[in-house]
């Protein structure tokens, strides 16, 4: 089969122009590659985590020790994919341009996405890729990949990419956090299994 690049071009699914390493809350999925139930079971609406499971689980909440800049919100392991808010509390120090407060959180989700001329802009000064949601995806992708490898586990694990929402206001934060803790009682209907 040759090259077609109308139709073999991998088009980006981040929203065009945005910076995913400015302050705010993301909510993403991780997939399996082939929605092969990999962590675990859903035993009476709740998820019971099976050894690979708990890798997932553990992998996860080490994310905010490696990434001073991350706090983690509402997760689930589910047996095929992982549902995750997380917070990004600023830049970070190196590679921010100075006229940015990175010191200032705001507590107010409304604040979190305001914009002004010095923020949420893709042609500032470069930063460090581990800033980024994409990054924060990887690295955590990469460090399960390699907790199973270390098991013995040598089948592609991940399904390329994975899926992103800013959380803009409180209203979508509060029905997000719902949707991924009542995400066991719903498996039946979820269209991710």
């Amino acid at each position: 089969m040759t090259y077609n690049p109308t139709k073999h071009h991998r088009r980006s699914i981040r929203l065009k122009g945005y910076d995913y390493s400015q302050a705010g809350l993301y909510f993403i999925t991780i997939c399996c590659q082939d929605r092969i139930c990999r962590f675990g079971h859903i035993e009476n609406g709740e998820m019971r985590l099976n050894e690979y499971g708990q890798i997932a689980y553990n992998e996860w909440m080490k994310t905010n020790e490696i990434r001073n800049n991350v706090e983690l919100g509402e997760f689930i392991i589910m047996p095929n994919h992982i549902h995750a808010i997380v917070r990004l509390l600023g830049r970070g120090v190196s590679h921010t341009p100075d006229s940015i407060n990175v010191s200032h959180t705001p507590d107010n989700i409304n604040e979190l996405h305001s914009h002004n001329n010095n923020t949420g802009v893709c042609d500032t000064p470069l930063r460090s890729p581990s800033q980024t949601i994409g990054a924060i995806v990887r690295g955590y992708k990469s460090a399960v990949t390699k907790q199973f490898g270390l098991l013995g586990f040598n089948e592609k694990l991940w399904q390329r990419n994975y899926w992103e929402h800013i959380i803009r206001n409180e209203q979508s934060y509060i029905k997000i956090s719902e949707y991924i803790i009542k995400n066991p009682e719903e498996w039946y209907n979820d269209t991710l299994k």
